[in-house]
């Protein structure tokens, strides 16, 4: 039986309420997907595992995805989700039109011509349509996977040992994304097939490595939003349809 002197089952404020650090958190949220969108190209080695360049950042997402679920509910997050999406698809077309369209001869960014340059920019940034398709496609399915549970987990917990909402939806969610991130950027060309699984088990053991060790901050951003916020929300009667914004 639920708490009655739980938040979610307080009178709640009117819907158009507004958040201070909202806005931050979102901030937040949608520059580290952008960024790890553009560095996700380069691969990196850390010491036997091997993981793309998003790794740098694009955790940082998914723990500002923790938080916005944990504090603001599943609807909020699902607003905040959206947002990224329609963000990250503008970044990529200003990227893509800025490498379509011919440069002078005088850029050549220290290379002999500006063909040269030119080249450079396409095989770093070139791929960036591809990995786009590669990265919202995941990100959507992560996200709103990371968000369902850690929305889930805190009901059947009653809103106690964050630490299993935060592990346990990165687990789950990271399955998902980096399975069907890796997949596309194989059969793209952009990794090589026979590093399929040792990057998929690198990444997804990177990240939720990253999330436990996180853990602590996690805990004290949550804390400090609930505190400054007022807020605590549990989605007892939320609508948990990723289409729909409302």
């Amino acid at each position: 039986m639920p708490n009655l002197n739980s938040p979610a089952l307080q009178p709640r404020p009117p819907a158009g309420r507004s958040y201070k650090f909202l806005p931050l958190v979102t901030a937040v949220f949608v520059t580290a997907l952008i960024v790890s969108n553009i560095i996700a190209v380069k691969l990196i080695t850390l010491g036997p595992l091997q993981v793309s360049g998003a790794f740098v950042i694009f955790s940082i997402s998914y723990i500002f995805g923790d938080v916005l679920t944990e504090v603001y509910g599943y609807a909020r997050s699902r607003q905040v989700i959206w947002i990224g999406f329609a963000c990250n698809l503008l970044a990529v077309i200003a990227i893509s039109l800025a490498g379509w369209l011919p440069p002078p001869a005088n850029w050549t960014l220290g290379y002999a011509t500006a063909a040269e340059a030119q080249t450079a920019y396409a095989n770093i940034l070139g791929s960036t349509p591809l990995i786009l398709v590669a990265s919202l496609l995941a990100y959507l399915v992560g996200e709103f996977i990371n968000s369902f549970v850690v929305a889930k987990l805190k009901i059947a917990t009653r809103g106690r040992w964050l630490w299993v909402r935060t592990i346990g939806s990165t687990l789950v969610a990271q399955v998902a994304d980096t399975g069907l991130f890796v997949t596309i950027m194989v059969l793209g060309r952009v990794y090589a097939a026979s590093d399929m699984l040792i990057i998929i088990g690198s990444e997804w053991l990177s990240k939720v490595v990253y999330e436990i060790l996180a853990t602590p901050i996690t805990y004290r951003v949550v804390n400090f939003l609930k505190r400054a916020e007022q807020e605590d929300y549990y989605d007892y009667t939320t609508d948990f349809n990723p289409l729909t914004l409302r």
